[in-house]
């Protein structure tokens, strides 16, 4: 580290008032990462300790939260949000007892720091083994999700990661709310109370600054709509874990159970329909369409969602609304399908080849042989048989929670939990050994 560096970390241990934005984003950055060596390494019942009091106080200061949340979904219209926007935003008394219930779930996993990932002994006698060590300092920058400041702020802590939270204008009363819980938390358990820190501006160009500081910040990591993720993309100067969008799709098979078929499609679409792996696409196989599509469209409009079709579908459900070209590679984030019907198994995943994002496919079959090679030719980050596309989530997966699902494919894809907020290193033990 250079001396600059080194100063800055030490000025960052005190603080200063009046700080413009960049001294400000540089103040944060430099308290990360000296909070983030201090995490590293502290106990892992020292960070467990920290989820428990967190998840506790989460539900005794709920009545805190809830009016903090109430703010925010009260200006919610003058944001422009959808129905399905402020869904994503709104906290109740339920979805607080979930966010803690998931510290919980963290708590409870296995400690990733230090885990020894290989070991050997070489020829001439030195002990060598690869074992997980932090990233380091974590920027998190993300939309109206309130609970991802807490998910965020759990992964990092249990992995030894500093993280700086910058969530969305819409949802900054709840995240100061949130925020403020989890930092009095840190204190109380003597952890650095740096170690998660919330932006507390919404200036855009923040997070300009905080991207444009490698020498603090290891990872950035955003989670929200594509222009933000593709703005993170363009002017980040450390890697990016992301997705740019949930593109997903669900083909029905010949082989499909239609009771089945009818549930899984109205799941993935119409449970959150805001949210990354809801389904965008419904791709039906020909052989069965007539007999399926018209029972999934009512059980669809039930649930209130458009159907888009193509002119084989609208052939079947006349109410279907033409779909346009630009309808298959739209991801909704609302309760819009755009529906096709196919020839083959093979037109299906040439489909999802084509306008697919990466993100989450399902088939549904009772057919072995097809779901070996939907699942053997379809490279998306989850691909799932007989089941709904919602289920690609680091909570559902046995992940705990997650701090994004990632479509890249280095170093981590699919939902990232612990281990995908870590790196390695080696330890080699010798006695004496010197190389010929």
């Amino acid at each position: 580290m250079n001396g600059q560096v080194a100063e800055m970390e030490r000025d960052a241990t005190q603080g200063t008032g009046g700080d413009n934005l960049a001294e400000l984003c540089q103040r944060m950055a430099a308290q990360a990462r000296s909070a983030a060596r201090k995490l590293a390494l502290s106990s892992g019942a020292k960070r467990n300790e920290w989820l428990a009091r967190s998840a506790q106080a989460l539900c005794e200061r709920s009545g805190e939260i809830e009016a903090a949340n109430a703010l925010d979904v009260e200006a919610a219209a003058g944001y422009g949000l959808n129905a399905a926007a402020v869904d994503r935003l709104r906290l109740d008394a339920r979805r607080v007892d979930a966010i803690a219930k998931a510290l919980a779930e963290v708590a409870a996993l296995p400690d990733p720091v230090g885990e020894v990932i290989a070991a050997s002994r070489r020829p001439n006698g030195l002990e060598v083994s690869q074992v997980r060590v932090p990233l380091g300092v974590i920027f998190m920058i993300y939309e109206s999700r309130p609970n991802v400041t807490v998910d965020a702020a759990a992964l990092c802590v249990k992995s030894g990661n500093a993280a700086i939270l910058r969530g969305g204008k819409e949802a900054l009363h709840s995240n100061k709310a949130l925020h403020r819980i989890l930092a009095d938390e840190l204190v109380a358990c003597g952890l650095p109370e740096h170690a998660v820190q919330l932006v507390p501006t919404t200036d855009r160009e923040a997070v300009g600054i905080l991207l444009g500081l490698p020498q603090f910040i290891d990872l950035a990591i955003p989670r929200g709509g594509e222009s933000l993720i593709r703005r993170v993309v363009a002017e980040a100067k450390m890697p990016v874990m992301k997705h740019y969008q949930g593109l997903c799709a669900v083909y029905v098979d010949s082989a499909a159970d239609l009771d089945v078929a009818t549930r899984i499609i109205v799941n993935a679409k119409a449970q959150r329909p805001g949210v990354c792996n809801a389904a965008e696409t419904l791709l039906v196989h020909r052989e069965i369409a007539p007999r399926f599509l018209p029972g999934a469209a009512r059980a669809l409009g039930d649930a209130g969602v458009e159907l888009r079709g193509d002119e084989a579908a609208r052939a079947i459900v006349p109410s279907m609304i033409p779909a346009k070209p630009e309808d298959w590679d739209t991801e909704f984030l609302d309760k819009i399908l755009a529906v096709r019907v196919v020839d083959s198994i093979d037109a299906a995943i040439g489909h999802i080849a084509r306008h697919g994002s990466s993100h989450t496919e399902s088939i549904v079959t009772k057919d072995l042989a097809a779901a070996r090679k939907f699942v053997a030719e379809v490279d998306s980050s989850a691909v799932i048989v007989n089941a709904s596309t919602r289920f690609n989530d680091g909570g559902e997966l046995g992940l705990g929670a997650e701090i994004g699902i990632s479509t890249d494919r280095y170093h981590a894809r699919g939902p990232c939990g612990l281990r995908e907020l870590m790196s390695s290193k080696w330890i080699v033990i010798g006695d004496g050994q010197i190389r010929g």
